[in-house]
């Protein structure tokens, strides 16, 4: 089965899709791992989008349907994936049913004040990486990893400031994909204003696998 996953950021998409990409034995896609890659690679394509990034433009929506055309190409993505991230715009989404028509698009709903909460009290460990919440998944010691003891911070795009534009980008810009799947009835909403394994249990029951 292939996939869309819709949301505002803090929805819960991301640890949702790791999940379902375990569960399903399909891979989680996010656009900024496909500019990642390739620009690591030095594919012609990642050549032109680390030019426009290091300009400070935004990458085209032709460049990044190539892209993320491109990925869901390969051998691991026979039996489906899941894009999360893309695509952000409707000219993406025009783009994309012309590619690949058969997708499921999922969209999480929540609202503003619990992102808020998600978001503003999210912490990551500066050494492994891991990542918790001081409201809803506090370590054992304030500040500290419980895995490796490292210190934890808050990323930038996690500060009040940051999540309030980043909540208005995506009202304005992706919040319209919304209608245009749900006029193509392809969306389905699912309430992620819950604990993830909540939610995975929900999302089993409208996609079961075979």
């Amino acid at each position: 089965m292939n996939f869309i996953f819709l949301g505002p950021p803090g929805a819960g998409k991301g640890t949702l899709a790791a999940q379902v990409a375990s569960e399903y034995k399909i891979p989680h896609i996010s656009t900024g791992d496909i500019f990642r890659e390739n620009i690591k690679n030095q594919t012609e394509l990642g050549k032109k989008v680390k030019a426009i990034i290091d300009a400070g433009g935004l990458v085209s929506d032709e460049i990044t349907c190539q892209l993320v055309q491109d990925r869901i190409a390969k051998d691991d993505c026979k039996n489906g994936f899941i894009l999360d991230g893309f695509p952000r715009t409707i000219p993406q989404a025009e783009m994309f049913e012309k590619l690949k028509g058969d997708v499921k698009v999922v969209n999480f709903e929540v609202d503003d004040e619990l992102i808020i909460a998600r978001l503003s009290n999210r912490r990551i460990c500066r050494a492994c990486g891991a990542i918790y919440n001081i409201k809803f998944h506090p370590t054992k010691v304030e500040g500290k990893c419980d895995a490796c003891g490292g210190e934890l911070y808050t990323r930038d795009d996690d500060k009040l400031e940051s999540i309030t534009n980043r909540l208005k980008v995506y009202r304005e810009q992706t919040e319209p994909l919304i209608g245009f799947y749900r006029k193509l009835n392809k969306l389905t909403d699912i309430n992620s204003a819950r604990d993830s394994s909540e939610v995975l249990v929900d999302f089993k029951k409208l996609y079961p696998t075979k």
